[in-house]
């Protein structure tokens, strides 16, 4: 099994994430230009990183007629807005470390942004490489148990057989881990069976730090919802441990 999994990291920020559905979608939709325009095709098919947005927009509830109209516009002429993707490395309160995904038109905007936010909540932006060491890429997707017991053996006989690495039950969410390029086709079988909560690629930390003092605990929380509320920010991948 594998070490432990993201989604308490992430489940907490996850009923701010659902309230706010319109930004949720239109982060994706940049992400699935830019799959587009990088992959060079809009056919999921020839495009394993399109397949991998079109997996994470299923899983959010995105509507088809939506991701359709996502692709269109890409392949369309000019394509819509140049975007283009950058990642932003740091650490936060007490060396938490941290790695942003953005999607921007203005790098330089997008760069102190991100500089503001460490800076102000006790962290402090990195180079390129300071702390992606300490994090593995994975596919990671998340199946919602909390309605209902699934039997273990039978989601683990299922992911296996659809070409999961490794799986995590922990009662109220299983969570099956993927090489990148295969999250979209085993997010597709295992959607066929069961409720999908998230299905993306992650970035997965190798050990986890916990946060003792109340201000460090704030600060952090604030730093993140700043990432999350910024509309260049995709991602937030971090390693400390919420309880």
């Amino acid at each position: 099994m594998s070490g432990h999994s993201k989604w308490h990291n992430i489940q907490k920020t996850k009923g701010a994430q659902d309230a706010k559905r319109a930004q949720a979608f239109t982060k994706i939709a940049r992400e699935m230009i830019v799959a587009v325009k990088e992959g060079g095709s809009g056919d999921p098919a020839n495009n394993s990183r399109l397949a991998a947005v079109i997996a994470k927009a299923k899983a959010a509830n995105m509507p088809n007629d939506n991701i359709k109209r996502t692709i269109d516009k890409a392949l369309g002429s000019g394509g819509g807005d140049n975007y283009e993707s950058v990642t932003y490395e740091g650490y936060g309160p007490c060396g938490v470390a941290v790695i942003v995904d953005a999607m921007t038109d203005n790098r330089k905007r997008t760069a102190s942004d991100v500089r503001h936010f460490f800076d102000k909540y006790g962290g402090n932006m990195g180079a390129a490489g300071c702390v992606s060491w300490s994090f593995d890429k994975k596919g990671v997707i998340v199946i919602d148990n909390e309605d209902e017991e699934l039997s273990e053996d039978e989601v683990l006989e299922v992911a296996m057989d659809a070409g999961a690495d490794d799986m995590e039950y922990e009662g109220e969410v299983i969570t099956i881990y993927t090489q990148p390029d295969d999250v979209a086709p085993v997010a597709d079988e295992l959607s066929k069976k069961y409720k999908l909560l998230s299905a993306q690629v992650e970035m997965v930390p190798q050990s986890y730090i916990t946060l003792s003092d109340e201000g460090d605990i704030k600060n952090m929380t604030k730093m993140l919802e700043m990432f999350e509320d910024n509309d260049d920010v995709q991602n937030v991948w971090h390693n400390w441990e919420q309880d």
